[in-house]
Protein backbone atom coordinates (compact mmCIF):
# COMPACT_ATOMS: atom_id res chain seq x y z
CA UNK A 1 0.00 0.00 0.00
CA UNK A 2 1.58 3.41 -0.68
CA UNK A 3 2.70 5.16 2.05
CA UNK A 4 0.49 8.47 0.94
CA UNK A 5 -2.96 5.72 1.27
CA UNK A 6 -1.38 4.58 4.86
CA UNK A 7 -1.36 8.21 6.16
CA UNK A 8 -4.65 8.81 4.76
CA UNK A 9 -5.78 5.89 6.29
CA UNK A 10 -4.02 6.41 9.38
CA UNK A 11 -5.85 9.92 9.88
CA UNK A 12 -9.29 9.17 9.02
CA UNK A 13 -8.91 6.59 11.84
CA UNK A 14 -7.52 9.47 14.22
CA UNK A 15 -9.81 11.84 13.09
CA UNK A 16 -12.68 9.65 13.42
CA UNK A 17 -11.56 8.51 17.22
CA UNK A 18 -11.21 12.11 18.24
CA UNK A 19 -14.83 13.21 16.60
CA UNK A 20 -15.99 10.06 19.18
CA UNK A 21 -13.81 11.19 22.40
CA UNK A 22 -15.55 14.49 21.84
CA UNK A 23 -18.85 13.33 21.63
CA UNK A 24 -19.05 10.31 24.42
CA UNK A 25 -16.71 12.11 27.34
CA UNK A 26 -17.99 12.97 29.91
CA UNK A 27 -14.49 13.53 31.93
CA UNK A 28 -13.89 16.66 30.58
CA UNK A 29 -9.64 16.89 31.98
CA UNK A 30 -9.94 13.08 30.12
CA UNK A 31 -11.40 14.58 26.92
CA UNK A 32 -8.85 16.89 26.60
CA UNK A 33 -5.83 14.62 27.65
CA UNK A 34 -7.03 11.95 25.03
CA UNK A 35 -7.24 14.64 22.47
CA UNK A 36 -3.80 16.28 22.70
CA UNK A 37 -2.27 12.14 22.47
CA UNK A 38 -4.84 11.62 19.57
CA UNK A 39 -3.07 14.50 17.52
CA UNK A 40 0.53 14.19 18.38
CA UNK A 41 0.28 10.19 17.49
CA UNK A 42 -1.31 11.23 14.26
CA UNK A 43 1.36 13.25 12.77
CA UNK A 44 4.63 11.89 15.27
CA UNK A 45 4.59 15.19 16.92
CA UNK A 46 7.29 14.92 19.85
CA UNK A 47 5.51 17.30 22.33
CA UNK A 48 3.02 19.78 22.70
CA UNK A 49 0.12 21.27 24.91
CA UNK A 50 -3.81 22.06 24.83
CA UNK A 51 -4.85 25.60 26.81
CA UNK A 52 -8.07 27.01 27.46
CA UNK A 53 -8.82 30.52 27.41
CA UNK A 54 -9.89 32.49 30.00
CA UNK A 55 -11.95 35.70 29.18
CA UNK A 56 -12.20 37.49 32.36
CA UNK A 57 -8.50 36.65 33.06
CA UNK A 58 -7.27 37.62 29.76
CA UNK A 59 -5.32 34.12 29.98
CA UNK A 60 -4.23 30.77 28.32
CA UNK A 61 -4.45 27.83 31.11
CA UNK A 62 -2.86 24.76 30.16
CA UNK A 63 -5.51 22.10 30.38
CA UNK A 64 -3.20 18.89 28.88
CA UNK A 65 0.69 19.04 28.48
CA UNK A 66 2.82 16.29 27.02
CA UNK A 67 6.51 16.78 26.85
CA UNK A 68 6.86 20.31 28.08
CA UNK A 69 8.53 19.44 31.41
CA UNK A 70 7.31 21.24 34.65
CA UNK A 71 9.30 24.38 34.39
CA UNK A 72 6.71 25.28 31.09
CA UNK A 73 4.58 28.49 32.82
CA UNK A 74 0.96 26.85 32.89
CA UNK A 75 -0.58 29.76 32.56
CA UNK A 76 -0.17 32.67 30.12
CA UNK A 77 -1.62 35.81 29.69
CA UNK A 78 -2.43 37.49 26.11
CA UNK A 79 -3.12 41.06 25.64
CA UNK A 80 -6.21 42.65 23.25
CA UNK A 81 -3.61 42.82 20.25
CA UNK A 82 -2.73 38.94 20.60
CA UNK A 83 -6.84 38.23 20.85
CA UNK A 84 -7.57 40.27 17.74
CA UNK A 85 -5.00 38.49 15.80
CA UNK A 86 -5.58 35.13 16.83
CA UNK A 87 -9.63 35.40 15.67
CA UNK A 88 -8.12 37.08 12.56
CA UNK A 89 -6.35 33.75 11.81
CA UNK A 90 -9.01 31.69 12.80
CA UNK A 91 -7.92 27.97 12.96
CA UNK A 92 -5.15 28.08 10.90
CA UNK A 93 -1.71 27.29 12.26
CA UNK A 94 0.83 30.03 13.23
CA UNK A 95 4.62 29.84 12.86
CA UNK A 96 5.97 30.50 15.99
CA UNK A 97 9.46 31.83 14.47
CA UNK A 98 7.55 33.93 12.37
CA UNK A 99 5.16 35.32 14.68
CA UNK A 100 7.70 37.38 17.45
CA UNK A 101 5.84 40.76 16.59
CA UNK A 102 2.92 39.86 18.42
CA UNK A 103 3.54 40.53 22.56
CA UNK A 104 2.70 36.87 23.45
CA UNK A 105 4.90 35.52 21.60
CA UNK A 106 8.09 38.14 22.98
CA UNK A 107 6.66 37.37 26.23
CA UNK A 108 7.09 34.01 26.12
CA UNK A 109 9.97 33.61 23.21
CA UNK A 110 12.45 31.35 25.39
CA UNK A 111 10.02 29.21 27.12
CA UNK A 112 8.63 28.35 23.55
CA UNK A 113 12.01 28.04 22.30
CA UNK A 114 13.54 25.81 24.69
CA UNK A 115 11.19 23.01 24.33
CA UNK A 116 11.16 23.67 20.51
CA UNK A 117 7.42 24.95 19.67
CA UNK A 118 6.62 25.27 16.23
CA UNK A 119 3.16 26.12 15.81
CA UNK A 120 0.63 27.91 18.09
CA UNK A 121 -3.21 26.88 16.46
CA UNK A 122 -6.14 29.22 18.11
CA UNK A 123 -8.85 27.55 18.61
CA UNK A 124 -11.94 29.41 17.03
CA UNK A 125 -15.53 27.95 17.64
CA UNK A 126 -18.17 30.87 16.31
CA UNK A 127 -16.25 34.13 16.58
CA UNK A 128 -14.98 33.09 19.94
CA UNK A 129 -11.36 32.25 21.24
CA UNK A 130 -11.85 29.37 23.41
CA UNK A 131 -8.11 28.31 23.69
CA UNK A 132 -5.11 26.96 21.60
CA UNK A 133 -2.99 24.10 20.72
CA UNK A 134 0.35 24.10 20.59
CA UNK A 135 2.74 21.71 18.91
CA UNK A 136 6.87 21.16 19.16
CA UNK A 137 8.49 19.27 16.34
CA UNK A 138 7.96 16.18 14.46
CA UNK A 139 9.72 13.57 15.34
CA UNK A 140 11.31 12.63 12.33
CA UNK A 141 12.60 15.83 11.83
CA UNK A 142 10.47 17.07 9.08
CA UNK A 143 8.84 20.30 8.52
CA UNK A 144 5.23 20.60 8.54
CA UNK A 145 3.54 20.18 4.94
CA UNK A 146 0.21 21.78 3.80
CA UNK A 147 -1.19 18.20 4.16
CA UNK A 148 0.12 18.15 8.05
CA UNK A 149 -1.34 21.73 8.27
CA UNK A 150 -5.11 20.21 7.04
CA UNK A 151 -5.21 17.43 9.49
CA UNK A 152 -3.99 20.11 12.59
CA UNK A 153 -7.09 22.49 11.48
CA UNK A 154 -9.39 19.34 11.56
CA UNK A 155 -8.29 17.82 14.73
CA UNK A 156 -7.81 20.92 16.99
CA UNK A 157 -11.13 21.84 15.31
CA UNK A 158 -12.37 18.72 17.33
CA UNK A 159 -10.61 20.17 20.26
CA UNK A 160 -12.31 23.02 20.21
CA UNK A 161 -15.84 22.28 19.87
CA UNK A 162 -15.02 19.63 23.34
CA UNK A 163 -13.81 23.01 25.05
CA UNK A 164 -16.49 25.30 23.85
CA UNK A 165 -18.83 22.43 24.84
CA UNK A 166 -17.37 22.33 28.53
CA UNK A 167 -17.70 26.29 28.52
CA UNK A 168 -21.68 26.37 27.70
CA UNK A 169 -22.31 23.42 29.57
CA UNK A 170 -20.19 25.80 32.86
CA UNK A 171 -22.15 28.57 31.78
CA UNK A 172 -25.69 26.58 32.17
CA UNK A 173 -24.86 25.60 35.31
CA UNK A 174 -23.86 29.00 36.43
CA UNK A 175 -27.00 30.37 34.75
CA UNK A 176 -28.78 27.36 36.60
CA UNK A 177 -27.31 27.98 40.19
CA UNK A 178 -28.05 31.64 39.95
CA UNK A 179 -32.06 30.74 38.84
CA UNK A 180 -32.42 28.56 41.47
CA UNK A 181 -31.57 31.00 43.77
CA UNK A 182 -33.37 33.78 42.83
CA UNK A 183 -36.54 31.35 42.74
CA UNK A 184 -35.11 30.19 46.47
CA UNK A 185 -35.04 33.82 47.51
CA UNK A 186 -38.70 34.73 45.52
CA UNK A 187 -39.90 31.95 47.83
CA UNK A 188 -38.65 33.18 50.69
CA UNK A 189 -39.85 36.72 50.43
CA UNK A 190 -42.93 35.19 49.58
CA UNK A 191 -43.51 32.85 52.80
CA UNK A 192 -41.76 36.20 54.94
CA UNK A 193 -44.73 37.95 53.50
CA UNK A 194 -47.24 35.30 53.79
CA UNK A 195 -46.20 35.11 57.23
CA UNK A 196 -46.60 38.67 58.10
CA UNK A 197 -50.17 38.68 56.59
CA UNK A 198 -50.77 36.12 58.87
CA UNK A 199 -49.72 38.23 62.08
CA UNK A 200 -51.25 41.30 60.66
CA UNK A 201 -54.73 39.41 60.49
CA UNK A 202 -54.18 37.85 64.08
CA UNK A 203 -53.53 41.67 65.35
CA UNK A 204 -56.86 42.41 64.59
CA UNK A 205 -58.13 39.79 66.90
CA UNK A 206 -56.13 40.36 70.53
CA UNK A 207 -58.09 37.06 71.53
CA UNK A 208 -56.96 34.95 68.93
CA UNK A 209 -53.36 35.80 68.33
CA UNK A 210 -51.38 33.77 66.65
CA UNK A 211 -54.21 31.32 64.84
CA UNK A 212 -53.57 31.92 61.89
CA UNK A 213 -49.76 30.91 62.17
CA UNK A 214 -50.94 27.89 64.37
CA UNK A 215 -53.37 27.26 61.93
CA UNK A 216 -50.73 27.19 58.95
CA UNK A 217 -48.31 25.19 61.37
CA UNK A 218 -50.98 22.39 61.59
CA UNK A 219 -52.01 22.28 57.94
CA UNK A 220 -48.30 21.66 57.44
CA UNK A 221 -48.37 18.70 60.25
CA UNK A 222 -51.36 16.93 58.39
CA UNK A 223 -49.62 17.30 55.07
CA UNK A 224 -46.35 16.11 55.86
CA UNK A 225 -48.55 13.16 57.73
CA UNK A 226 -50.30 12.40 54.48
CA UNK A 227 -46.61 11.88 52.11
CA UNK A 228 -46.76 14.75 50.35
CA UNK A 229 -43.92 16.14 48.60
CA UNK A 230 -41.89 19.25 50.34
CA UNK A 231 -43.47 21.91 47.60
CA UNK A 232 -47.22 21.01 48.60
CA UNK A 233 -46.53 20.97 52.02
CA UNK A 234 -45.74 24.09 52.14
CA UNK A 235 -49.14 25.11 50.02
CA UNK A 236 -50.78 23.74 52.82
CA UNK A 237 -49.10 25.94 55.07
CA UNK A 238 -49.49 28.80 52.92
CA UNK A 239 -53.22 28.38 52.84
CA UNK A 240 -53.90 27.88 56.56
CA UNK A 241 -51.83 31.06 56.91
CA UNK A 242 -53.75 33.37 54.61
CA UNK A 243 -57.49 31.00 55.53
CA UNK A 244 -58.97 33.86 57.92
CA UNK A 245 -57.75 36.93 55.48
CA UNK A 246 -61.30 37.53 54.95
CA UNK A 247 -61.83 38.95 58.79
CA UNK A 248 -59.78 41.77 57.70
CA UNK A 249 -62.75 43.51 56.35
CA UNK A 250 -65.04 42.51 59.82
CA UNK A 251 -65.84 44.91 62.04
CA UNK A 252 -63.36 44.88 65.07
CA UNK A 253 -65.97 45.34 67.58
CA UNK A 254 -67.47 41.91 66.25
CA UNK A 255 -64.05 39.89 66.20
CA UNK A 256 -63.31 41.09 69.49
CA UNK A 257 -66.71 40.59 71.27
CA UNK A 258 -65.97 39.38 74.77
CA UNK A 259 -69.48 37.93 74.26
CA UNK A 260 -71.39 35.22 72.01
CA UNK A 261 -71.78 37.47 69.66
CA UNK A 262 -75.90 37.50 68.10
CA UNK A 263 -77.43 36.34 64.55
CA UNK A 264 -76.50 39.48 63.35
CA UNK A 265 -73.21 39.92 63.74
CA UNK A 266 -72.66 36.42 62.65
CA UNK A 267 -74.09 36.80 59.19
CA UNK A 268 -71.05 39.83 59.01
CA UNK A 269 -68.67 37.47 60.64
CA UNK A 270 -69.50 34.65 58.34
CA UNK A 271 -69.25 36.18 54.67
CA UNK A 272 -65.22 36.40 56.12
CA UNK A 273 -64.71 33.33 53.94
CA UNK A 274 -66.19 34.44 50.69
CA UNK A 275 -64.46 38.02 51.06
CA UNK A 276 -60.96 35.75 51.58
CA UNK A 277 -61.50 34.15 48.08
CA UNK A 278 -62.18 36.93 46.37
CA UNK A 279 -59.14 38.93 47.97
CA UNK A 280 -56.68 36.05 47.67
CA UNK A 281 -58.38 35.25 43.95
CA UNK A 282 -56.32 37.70 41.74
CA UNK A 283 -53.12 37.08 43.42
CA UNK A 284 -50.93 34.88 41.66
CA UNK A 285 -49.92 32.78 44.01
CA UNK A 286 -47.51 29.69 43.41
CA UNK A 287 -50.05 27.19 44.70
CA UNK A 288 -53.09 27.74 42.90
CA UNK A 289 -55.87 26.16 45.96
CA UNK A 290 -54.61 29.04 48.15
CA UNK A 291 -57.64 31.06 47.46
CA UNK A 292 -60.01 27.94 47.91
CA UNK A 293 -58.78 27.05 51.52
CA UNK A 294 -59.67 30.94 52.34
CA UNK A 295 -63.58 30.13 50.99
CA UNK A 296 -63.98 26.97 51.99
CA UNK A 297 -62.52 25.91 55.34
CA UNK A 298 -65.64 26.30 57.39
CA UNK A 299 -67.66 23.48 54.89
CA UNK A 300 -68.22 20.65 56.30
CA UNK A 301 -68.16 16.67 55.23
CA UNK A 302 -72.20 16.25 56.10
CA UNK A 303 -72.91 19.63 53.93
CA UNK A 304 -74.10 21.41 57.28
CA UNK A 305 -71.12 23.83 56.82
CA UNK A 306 -70.90 27.43 54.78
CA UNK A 307 -70.58 29.52 52.70
CA UNK A 308 -71.95 27.01 50.33
CA UNK A 309 -73.32 23.98 52.35
CA UNK A 310 -70.97 21.66 50.11
CA UNK A 311 -70.57 18.02 51.17
CA UNK A 312 -67.69 15.73 51.05
CA UNK A 313 -66.83 15.10 47.46
CA UNK A 314 -67.38 19.01 46.45
CA UNK A 315 -64.99 20.26 49.39
CA UNK A 316 -61.52 20.93 47.75
CA UNK A 317 -58.85 18.84 49.67
CA UNK A 318 -56.69 21.80 50.81
CA UNK A 319 -59.80 23.18 52.50
CA UNK A 320 -60.47 19.76 54.40
CA UNK A 321 -57.01 19.99 56.11
CA UNK A 322 -57.34 23.85 56.62
CA UNK A 323 -60.97 23.43 58.46
CA UNK A 324 -59.24 20.64 60.38
CA UNK A 325 -56.38 22.52 61.55
CA UNK A 326 -58.54 25.51 62.27
CA UNK A 327 -61.02 23.33 64.20
CA UNK A 328 -58.39 22.02 66.22
CA UNK A 329 -56.38 25.28 67.17
CA UNK A 330 -60.22 26.98 67.67
CA UNK A 331 -60.45 23.71 70.58
CA UNK A 332 -57.27 23.91 71.83
CA UNK A 333 -56.39 27.48 72.39
CA UNK A 334 -58.57 29.97 75.13
CA UNK A 335 -61.40 32.31 73.72
CA UNK A 336 -63.40 35.24 75.39
CA UNK A 337 -65.95 33.08 75.92
CA UNK A 338 -64.43 29.80 77.00
CA UNK A 339 -61.04 28.35 77.70
CA UNK A 340 -59.33 25.98 75.88
CA UNK A 341 -61.17 22.22 75.81
CA UNK A 342 -58.54 19.08 77.61
CA UNK A 343 -56.76 17.06 75.56
CA UNK A 344 -59.43 13.99 75.83
CA UNK A 345 -62.18 16.25 74.46
CA UNK A 346 -60.29 17.35 71.80
CA UNK A 347 -59.05 14.01 70.92
CA UNK A 348 -62.64 12.58 71.40
CA UNK A 349 -64.49 15.31 69.49
CA UNK A 350 -62.23 14.35 66.35
CA UNK A 351 -62.81 11.08 66.17
CA UNK A 352 -66.94 11.82 66.46
CA UNK A 353 -66.96 14.63 64.40
CA UNK A 354 -64.47 12.02 61.50
CA UNK A 355 -66.82 11.81 58.85
CA UNK A 356 -69.08 14.46 60.01
CA UNK A 357 -67.36 17.66 59.61
CA UNK A 358 -63.54 16.05 58.98
CA UNK A 359 -62.16 14.00 56.35
CA UNK A 360 -61.83 10.76 58.38
CA UNK A 361 -57.85 10.14 56.37
CA UNK A 362 -56.97 13.08 57.87
CA UNK A 363 -58.24 13.01 61.21
CA UNK A 364 -56.22 9.59 61.33
CA UNK A 365 -53.08 11.44 59.49
CA UNK A 366 -52.90 14.21 62.63
CA UNK A 367 -53.52 11.61 64.90
CA UNK A 368 -50.65 9.19 64.09
CA UNK A 369 -48.83 13.11 63.69
CA UNK A 370 -49.51 14.12 67.24
CA UNK A 371 -48.64 10.19 68.61
CA UNK A 372 -45.52 9.88 66.89
CA UNK A 373 -44.17 12.80 68.66
CA UNK A 374 -45.55 12.31 72.13
CA UNK A 375 -44.47 8.80 72.07
CA UNK A 376 -40.50 10.01 70.47
CA UNK A 377 -41.19 7.64 67.58
CA UNK A 378 -39.92 11.17 65.53
CA UNK A 379 -37.44 13.65 66.83
CA UNK A 380 -40.05 16.63 66.01
CA UNK A 381 -41.24 18.87 68.78
CA UNK A 382 -43.58 20.59 66.24
CA UNK A 383 -46.86 19.76 68.79
CA UNK A 384 -44.86 20.77 72.19
CA UNK A 385 -44.28 24.40 70.47
CA UNK A 386 -47.41 25.00 69.53
CA UNK A 387 -49.45 23.33 72.40
CA UNK A 388 -46.98 23.42 75.92
CA UNK A 389 -45.64 20.20 77.07
CA UNK A 390 -47.70 19.77 79.55
CA UNK A 391 -50.66 20.33 77.53
CA UNK A 392 -49.08 16.70 75.59
CA UNK A 393 -48.17 15.06 78.82
CA UNK A 394 -52.10 15.17 79.66
CA UNK A 395 -52.62 11.51 81.63
CA UNK A 396 -54.59 8.76 79.17
CA UNK A 397 -53.54 10.92 75.89
CA UNK A 398 -51.24 8.31 74.63
CA UNK A 399 -54.03 5.27 75.19
CA UNK A 400 -57.17 7.91 73.59
CA UNK A 401 -54.86 8.40 69.95
CA UNK A 402 -54.35 4.48 69.57
CA UNK A 403 -57.84 4.19 70.65
CA UNK A 404 -58.97 7.14 67.93
CA UNK A 405 -56.57 5.43 65.47
CA UNK A 406 -57.92 1.53 65.71
CA UNK A 407 -61.40 2.95 65.86
CA UNK A 408 -61.16 5.35 62.42
CA UNK A 409 -61.00 3.65 58.99
CA UNK A 410 -59.22 6.66 57.16
CA UNK A 411 -60.02 6.68 53.48
CA UNK A 412 -59.42 8.09 50.16
CA UNK A 413 -59.72 12.04 49.51
CA UNK A 414 -63.31 11.03 49.04
CA UNK A 415 -64.77 9.49 52.22
CA UNK A 416 -68.38 8.42 53.79
CA UNK A 417 -70.18 11.06 55.20
CA UNK A 418 -71.57 10.02 58.63
CA UNK A 419 -75.09 11.47 58.90
CA UNK A 420 -75.81 9.70 62.25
Amino acid sequence: MPENQQKLIHTFGALAELGHEVSQKNDFQELIRTSLHLLLGALGIMRGGVARYSRFGHELNMLAVRGLGDEFPLSLTICSEDERQFLTNGTVPIEIAQAKVLPFFQIYDRSFAAKKLELLVPLVIRDEIVGVVLLGEKANGEPYSSYDRDIICAMTRHIGVGIAQRNLMAELERRADENRRLYDDLRMTYKDTVKAFATAIDCKDKYTEGHSVRVGKYSEIIAAELGWDDEQVEGAAVAGYLHDVGKLTVESSIINSPHRINAKETAALNKHPVIGYEILLPIHHPYADVPLAAKYHHERLDGRGYPDELCDRDIPYIAKIVCLADSFDAMTTDRPYKRRRPAHEVIEDLQYNAGRQFAPELVTAFCRAMLKEITQETKEKKFRRLLGREYLEAEGIVSLLKNALNVMNGTSSLTLVNLD
